[in-house]
């Protein structure tokens, strides 16, 4: 009992104490919760972000930096500017630099599926080009077939060539000029121009195309 009873008197509350002392922490852990909230909320706030480091120094006359002995810089030239007209649907597309004009047909507006017969419209979008031919006097045209990658790549090859010697075809005939030279190749799935992983993308691809350099270029 007596020591009891001194422990009482040095600590009279001593439940009360402890009380105080976690609703004290507590509160302070609120308090700098809702504060930090705050700041997020705010927009005037920056986000948080880790430091960022400065920027490292450059040395100009460090060896890594200079060409070595002997070399040179090559010659500045200026890169073609290419420019492309699409129809809204793709059917027809025109590619044009300063040294050559290219234009692309899509297959299903010259032929039928799978097919290289011309169709009785595909003569009306043949003469557009070789009316572009006869304003550049070219004498010189590639006549280039393509396909999706449906199917197996050899039929495309035999397909894709057989629709661009449909296409030189009437070419040739409106045309009507020995001096002309033609290269006709079917390139099958080669070379897309979109991709083949939707429909949209294989009917671009399925295309023939007739090319032929411009503006004195050979």
């Amino acid at each position: 009992m007596g020591a009891e009873t001194a422990r009482r008197r040095r600590d009279p509350h001593p439940s009360v104490t402890v009380s105080v002392a976690v609703v004290l922490l507590f509160t302070g852990l609120q308090l700098g919760g809702a504060s930090g909230a705050a700041a997020k909320d705010d927009p005037s706030a920056p986000p948080d972000s880790a430091p960022t480091s400065a920027a490292p120094a450059i040395d100009s006359s460090s060896p890594g930096l200079r060409m070595r002995e002997g070399a040179k810089l090559a010659s500045s030239r200026v890169l073609d500017i290419v420019s492309i007209v699409e129809t809204e649907g793709g059917e027809e597309r025109r590619e044009e630099t300063p040294t050559s004009l290219k234009f692309a047909l899509q297959a299903e507006v010259l032929f039928g599926k799978d097919s290289a017969k011309l169709t009785p419209q595909a003569g009306g979008r043949i003469s557009a080009i070789v009316a572009e031919i006869r304003r550049h006097k070219a004498q010189s045209l590639r006549v280039f077939g393509f396909t999706d990658d449906l199917g197996t790549y050899e039929h495309g090859k035999v397909l894709s060539k057989k629709r661009a010697d449909a296409v030189h075809g009437v070419l040739s005939q409106q045309l009507n000029d020995a001096s002309i030279t033609y290269v006709v190749r079917g390139y099958s799935e080669d070379y897309p121009i979109a991709d083949n992983s939707s429909e949209e993308g294989r009917r671009k691809n399925r295309r023939v195309e007739v090319s032929f350099p411009t503006g004195g270029a050979g």
